[in-house]
């Protein structure tokens, strides 16, 4: 059995640190950017894309505090506080144990604030060691990082390795049904990548489904334990819809958030990895970053018996066994997009590997801008 542990790696330089948290800034941001690429091409709606940008900030908010917590990896600090592990072979992002020691520390982000002096007055400290003793105040540094990493955790809204469900109102379907978008996260243990769950279903319940105070919870605690990059779409859209006869999923999405490839940072095998090398990009645009959408409709709806004198309706979804690049993954769709700096996709363009012909590129510029190929 394969060591997970063999492929994490430590960030035990100050700098590298610093660069990685800086890459992954900019990578978000240029994702946010994606989006609104694809809702202006009518891929994403605008609800949609709120969606996505919502849990883009969270992970943005993430690597802050993280990037606060790590400030001072590599530097004498009087106090050993490890460095930021990441998963160098899969997918370039922080292992899932990392957030949920911060998930741990969120817990008594208030303890520890009560306990530490406030910004000002550490760097007022700051400014005497420098002045009288004429020496880097390294402890102080450390101890204002630290401040800062859990004022970002007190303030909340981070991704977490669950982000339970949300529920928005969609409208009402032809008889009188009511819809609704249920979205969802996690980050996926297996292979520490954010996922992204989206799912559209119609309500028969007497009580509509955001003020039901037993189906809520329960449909909360069912898509949470199902949040596993490891299950098909198709085995999460039957689970639910066998567990709750009056929810009725018609659609049901999943976004892949990574891998991460960088050429500095990362040792991935495939035509990533060689396109990077090749591109001999500057820093900061030495990388590139994937995402997977996968889409599940329902085909049909069939009527089944549930006991003597009643019938519940079963969703019949529309799987594609013809997929060639990732087969039996029971969806409808699977599509496969990648983002990367200009020069990696002249590379990219040039070599054109088989396996990334039928991927969709977007094009980032060192001003922001995205393109699409």
């Amino acid at each position: 059995m394969t060591d997970p542990a063999a492929d994490h790696v430590g960030l035990t330089d100050t700098f590298a640190s610093r660069r990685y948290f800086a890459k992954f800034d900019a990578i978000m941001q240029h994702m946010l950017r994606v989006a609104g690429v694809m809702e202006a091409e009518g891929q994403l709606d605008r609800a949609e894309v709120e969606i996505l940008a919502r849990y883009a900030q969270a992970l943005i908010f993430t690597f802050r505090a993280l990037s606060w917590k790590y400030l001072l990896v590599g530097r004498e600090t009087g106090r050993f506080f490890g460095s930021l592990s990441i998963d160098n072979r899969d997918s370039g992002f922080p292992i899932a144990a990392e957030l949920m020691t911060m998930a741990n520390d969120a817990q008594q982000a208030d303890t520890h604030l009560a306990g530490m002096p406030y910004v000002d007055t550490l760097k007022d400290q700051m400014v005497q060691t420098i002045l009288s003793k004429r020496e880097i105040p390294t402890k102080l540094q450390f101890s204002l990082s630290q401040r800062l990493y859990y004022e970002e955790l007190q303030r909340g809204e981070l991704f977490w390795v669950r982000n339970d469900a949300l529920v928005d109102w969609l409208g009402e379907a032809p008889g009188g049904r009511r819809r609704y978008r249920v979205h969802w996260a996690s980050y996926d243990s297996q292979v520490n990548l954010p996922v992204i769950y989206m799912m559209e279903l119609e309500d028969s319940g007497y009580v509509p489904l955001p003020r039901d105070s037993r189906r809520w919870p329960e449909v909360q605690a069912h898509l949470g334990a199902q949040a596993l990059g490891g299950l098909k779409l198709l085995t999460i859209a039957r689970g639910f819809d066998e567990d709750f006869d009056d929810l009725h999923p018609k659609r049901l999405r999943r976004f892949h958030l990574g891998p991460m490839y960088s050429h500095a940072f990362t040792r991935q095998n495939g035509p990533m990895r060689e396109v990077l090398a090749n591109a001999r990009a500057p820093a900061g645009e030495d990388w590139a970053m994937v995402w997977t959408e996968e889409e599940l409709v329902s085909d049909r709806v069939e009527q089944q018996k549930a006991g003597w004198f009643s019938t519940v309706e079963r969703e019949i979804f529309a799987v594609d066994p013809m997929t060639e690049a990732m087969p039996d993954m029971g969806a409808t769709r699977t599509q496969r997009s990648i983002i990367l700096p200009q020069r990696p996709y002249q590379v990219l363009e040039e070599k054109n590997p088989p396996g990334l012909a039928g991927v969709k590129k977007f094009v980032v510029s060192r001003k922001g801008r995205v393109l699409q190929y």
